[in-house]
C-alpha cells in the first residue's frame, strides 16, 4: 500500500469560495457561441480568453497550498465536481451548435469558419484534461462520460490505455509515453499514436482471454469506442459531408497533438531505475515534471500537478498535491513556454537536457550510466530492458550490435535461451542459483547442443536456393552467438568454453551452406561420380577456440576432373561470401577470397613440400576436415598429405627453423595487457606447434589439429616437457584464450581498457580464472606473460 505523507506547503480547505476558481474555464462557452452566432468581431472573444492565459500565470504567480486528503472527503469535494460535469455537458451542445452554424446555417464568410474551426480545435484540447479526470473517477457513469468525451476527440481507446499501460510503466522502456532523454518530440509524436491503439487493443485481448470471453464479446470496450466515435463522425457527415468529416478528423489530430505535446512534457528523461530484484522501483513524485502557476491550476484543473496524479491515480484534481523541488523536477517555465520549446527539438534539449542530468544526480547520484535508460533499443525492445542494461554496462562492442540489429535481443526470449536463465528462488541462495545457472548453460552449450543437433535444427528452415540458405544460416548463426555472448558476460559461460560452442555454431552453418550448394549444383553440372572434395577449415575454428569476429579461414581440397571441382569450389566461396556479410561470427571475406577456386590434392601436396610455403604449413598444424562431397575418401586421403607434409617435408623443416630462430622477447613492466595477451597468445602458440611438428609421431592423432593447451598436457605425459613447463604454458594458453576471447567480445577494435566502465573491467577479470577485479587481471596478466616466456624458452631449450 502506498502511503504519502501531507505536504509540508500551506494547507487549504474544501470550500465554494475555493473551489470557484476552477468554474472560470466555463466562461469560454459563452464567448463561443457568440462568435459561432455571430462571426466579424465577436470571434475575437475566444481568442482572447485563450490568450490570457500565459500572461495572468506571471501575474498571479505560484499556487503550492495543499488540500489535505486524509481529512478531506468526496463529499466535501462536490463544488470541485460540478465544473467538471458542467463542461462535459456545455462542450457537446456548443461543438453542434459551432458545428451547425458552419456548415449548415451559412451566414458565415468562408473565414469566419475557418476561425471557428481554430477555436474549437484549441478549447477542444481541454477534453483530455476533463476526460482524463473522468476516466480516473471511481464512478461508472463518470468513466462514460470520460470517455465519450475522448470519443469526441478521435481518441477514446486513450481510456483503457492510459489506465493500464501508461500508469503501469510509466518512467520505464516499456511506456512509450515516457520519452527517454534525447528523443524530440517529432519522434515521439507518431510512435506513440501507434502504440497508444496497438497497446489498448493488447491490454483489452488479454483482459477479455482472462475472463474466457471471446474478443467479439458485448463486453469489450473497442465496441463503445467504435460506436462513441461513429456518432460523432457520422453526425458531422450528415451536417456538411465528407468535407466536414475530413475537416473534423483534422481538427481531432491538432487535439491530439497538443496533448501528446503534454505527455511528452511531463515526463520527458525521467527514468524509474531497475531494482536487483529485476523490477522497477515504485512509482514516485520524482518520475514527472511538476510546475504549479495558480492560475493555469484553475484553468486546467490542476494538470501541473501531475506527479502526485501518478502517485495515487485515482485521486480527484483538487486533491493533488504539489511537490517541491526537494521531490520532484521542476519543470523552468508554464506550459504554455514549454509548449514552444517542444516544437523546437534543439531548444528543448538545450533547456531540458542539463535539466535531466540534474535530476539523476540529485536522485540517483549512485547511477554512472544511464546509456541503457536513454537507449532507443529499449524502447524497441523494452522487453530485454535486463540485457540492454547488461549490454551497456559491459560491452561496448555488443552496444553497436544491437543498436544496429535490434531484432537480436528478440532471440533472447527463446525457451532454448530462458530456459538456462534460471532465477528467482530456485535454490537456498543467488551463490547456489548462480553455481547451477553454470552448469545448465555449459553442459548444453558445450555437450548437449553440438555441430549434430544444430545441423538439424537448420535443415529445419526451408531455403530456395544457396543464396537464400547463405542468409538464412547467418542469421540464425547470429542468434546463437548472441546468445552466447550474453551467457559469456554474465559468466555463464568462460570464453574458452564459448569458444567451443561458437566453433559448433560455425562448423553448422558453414556446412549447411556447402551443402545447399551442392544441391544446386546438382542442376547445373554432372554428379560427382569420379573423385571427391573435402572442405578443410583452419585456425581457431580447427581447434574450436573461436572468437567473435573470427577469419574464416578455408581450403577445398578435391581429387578428381578439375572441370568439375574448380567450378564447384568457385560456388563454395561465392556462397560462404554471403555467410560471412553482417555476421557476428565472421569477418566478412574480401573479394579477392571469393574469387578463389579449389585447389587439386596433388598440387597442394608439390606446394606445400617446399621450402618457400612455411606460412601454408603454420596453418596445417591446425586444419580440419568439415564436409566432403562425392567420395568421401578424400578426407583421409587429405588426412594423410597433411600428415606426411607436416612430419617429413622441407617446408616442415624450414618452419621449424624459424620458428626456433625468432628469440622470445623481454618482459616489459609498463606494457598494457593488450600488448602482453597478442605477444603471450603468439608465444603459446609457437610453443605448441614446435612440440607438435617436432613430436607429431608421438602425439595422439586427435591432437594434431588440437589447441595449445590439449597439447601442452599431453607433451607433459609423454614426457616430452617437464611438469613445470607443462604448467606454465597451459596456464597462459587458457589465460590468453579467455582473455582474447572477451575482449573480442566487448571491445570495438582499436578502442583501450581506458575507454571501459569499472562493470566492463570486473567482467574481463571474472572471465579469467574468476579474478576478484581489474587489478588482479593486471597482476595476473604480467605474471603470466613472464611465465609464457620461461615457458616458451624452456621449450626452444628442450628441442634444439
Amino acid at each position: 500500500m502506498v502511503t504519502i505523507a501531507v505536504s509540508k506547503f500551506k494547507a487549504i480547505e474544501p470550500s465554494l469560495r475555493n473551489a470557484f476558481p476552477h468554474y472560470l474555464p466555463l466562461a469560454v462557452y459563452p464567448l463561443i457561441l457568440a462568435a459561432a452566432a455571430n462571426g466579424g468581431w465577436w470571434l475575437t472573444g475566444p481568442f482572447v480568453f485563450f490568450m490570457i492565459v500565459g500572461p495572468l500565470d506571471l501575474v498571479f504567480g505560484l499556487d503550492e497550498r495543499n488540500m489535505d486528503p486524509k481529512t478531506t472527503t468526496e463529499q466535501r469535494l462536490l463544488w470541485y465536481s460540478l465544473p467538471v460535469w458542467v463542461w462535459a455537458v456545455l462542450w457537446p451542445v456548443t461543438f453542434v451548435y459551432t458545428i451547425w452554424q458552419i456548415f449548415m446555417v451559412g451566414n458565415l464568410a468562408w473565414w469566419e469558419g475557418v476561425l471557428l474551426a481554430m477555436v474549437l480545435a484549441i478549447e477542444g484540447q481541454a477534453i483530455f484534461i476533463v476526460g482524463h479526470e473522468l476516466i480516473h473517477r471511481r464512478t461508472k457513469w463518470e468513466r462514460y462520460i470520460g470517455e465519450f468525451l475522448l470519443a469526441s476527440g478521435s481518441y477514446p481507446h486513450y481510456a483503457t490505455e492510459h489506465f493500464y499501460i501508461h500508469h503501469a510503466f510509466v518512467g520505464t522502456p516499456l511506456d512509450v509515453g515516457s520519452a527517454p532523454k534525447g528523443q524530440s518530440f517529432w519522434r515521439y509524436f507518431p510512435r506513440e499514436l501507434a502504440s497508444n491503439i496497438v497497446g489498448a487493443w493488447r491490454v483489452v485481448r488479454k483482459r477479455m482471454a482472462r475472463r474466457q470471453l471471446p474478443i467479439w464479446h458485448i463486453s469489450n470496450p473497442f465496441w463503445r469506442y467504435g460506436i462513441e466515435t461513429g456518432i460523432c463522425y457520422a453526425f458531422v457527415w450528415w451536417l456538411g459531408g465528407w468535407w466536414a468529416a475530413l475537416i473534423y478528423m483534422m481538427l481531432c489530430l491538432a487535439m491530439v497533438f497538443s496533448m501528446k505535446i503534454s505527455n511528452y512534457i511531463q515526463h520527458y528523461g525521467l527514468r524509474r531505475i531497475r531494482l536487483p530484484n529485476g523490477r522497477f522501483e515504485k512509482v514516485l513524485p520524482r518520475h514527472a515534471w511538476a510546475t504549479d502557476y495558480k492560475f493555469s491550476n484553475w484553468m486546467f484543473y490542476k494538470m501541473q500537478r501531475h506527479p502526485d496524479h501518478h502517485v495515487i491515480p485515482s485521486r480527484r484534481y483538487p486533491l493533488l498535491q504539489h511537490h517541491g523541488p526537494d521531490e520532484s523536477p521542476q519543470l523552468p517555465g508554464s506550459y504554455g513556454k514549454m509548449f514552444n520549446l517542444v516544437l523546437n527539438p534543439k531548444r528543448w534539449f538545450a533547456t531540458m537536457d542539463p535539466l535531466v542530468d540534474q535530476w539523476r544526480a540529485q536522485f540517483y547520484p549512485e547511477i554512472e550510466d544511464w546509456s541503457a535508460y536513454d537507449s532507443p533499443v529499449s524502447e524497441a525492445r523494452p522487453e530485454a530492458f535486463d540485457a540492454i542494461v547488461d549490454i551497456y554496462s559491459t560491452a561496448p562492442r555488443l552496444v553497436r550490435i544491437i543498436e544496429q540489429t535490434p531484432e537480436l535481443l528478440d532471440s533472447l526470449l527463446d525457451r532454448e535461451f530462458t530456459d538456462l536463465e534460471i532465477s528467482g528462488r530456485f535454490g537456498p541462495d543467488a551463490e547456489f542459483e548462480k553455481v547451477a545457472r553454470r552448469g545448465l548453460v555449459r553442459v548444453y552449450w558445450t555437450f548437449e547442443l553440438g555441430v549434430e543437433k544444430m545441423q538439424e535444427q537448420l535443415t529445419e528452415f526451408p531455403a530456395k536456393d544457396a543464396e537464400d540458405a547463405a542468409e538464412i544460416a547467418r542469421d540464425w548463426s547470429n542468434d546463437k552467438v548472441f546468445q552466447i555472448a550474453m551467457h559469456t558476460i554474465r559468466g555463464n559461460l568462460a570464453p574458452t568454453e564459448a569458444g567451443i560452442a561458437l566453433a559448433n555454431v560455425a562448423e553448422a552453418s558453414v556446412t549447411a551452406v556447402l551443402q545447399a550448394v551442392m544441391e544446386d549444383s546438382a542442376d547445373r553440372q554432372p554428379q560427382l561420380n569420379e573423385g571427391g572434395m573435402a572442405a578443410i577449415v583452419l585456425g581457431d575454428l580447427a581447434s574450436k577456440e573461436v572468437a567473435p569476429s573470427t577469419p574464416l579461414e578455408m581450403l577445398f581440397i578435391y581429387d578428381g576432373p578439375a572441370a568439375n571441382f574448380e567450378l564447384l569450389g568457385h560456388h563454395f566461396y561465392e556462397a560462404l561470401g554471403i555467410l560471412t556479410q553482417g555476421s557476428l561470427l565472421f569477418v566478412p571475406m574480401a573479394k579477392n577470397v571469393t574469387n578463389q577456386a579449389a585447389c587439386n590434392l596433388a598440387d597442394f601436396i608439390d606446394r606445400n613440400s617446399t621450402r618457400e610455403f612455411t606460412g601454408d604449413i603454420l596453418n596445417l598444424t591446425r586444419a580440419r576436415c568439415i564436409f566432403t562431397c562425392g567420395d568421401a575418401s578424400i578426407k583421409q586421403h587429405f588426412d594423410d598429405a597433411r600428415h606426411s607434409i607436416l612430419t617429413d617435408s622441407s617446408a616442415r623443416d624450414a618452419l621449424l627453423k624459424q620458428l626456433h630462430e625468432d628469440p622470445a622477447s623481454a618482459v616489459d613492466a609498463e606494457a598494457s595487457f593488450m600488448t602482453h595477451m597478442d605477444r603471450g597468445l603468439e608465444d603459446v602458440e609457437r610453443a605448441a606447434r614446435i612440440l607438435q611438428l617436432t613430436h607429431i609421431t608421438k602425439l595422439p592423432e586427435s591432437l594434431t589439429t588440437g589447441d595449445a593447451a590439449s597439447i601442452f598436457r599431453e607433451a607433459r605425459a609423454e614426457g616430452l616437457i617437464s611438469s613445470e613447463t607443462a604448467e606454465y604454458l597451459t596456464d597462459a594458453a587458457k589465460m590468453w584464450r579467455s582473455l582474447r576471447g572477451i575482449q573480442r567480445l566487448i571491445m570495438e577494435d582499436g578502442t583501450t581498457i581506458a575507454t571501459l566502465t569499472e562493470k566492463a573491467k570486473t567482467t574481463l577479470a571474472t572471465s579469467c580464472d574468476d579474478l576478484a577485479d581489474f587489478d588482479a587481471l593486471m597482476t595476473a596478466v604480467h605474471k603470466t606473460a613472464a611465465a609464457t616466456r620461461s615457458g616458451l624458452k624452456a621449450v626452444l631449450t628442450q628441442d634444439r
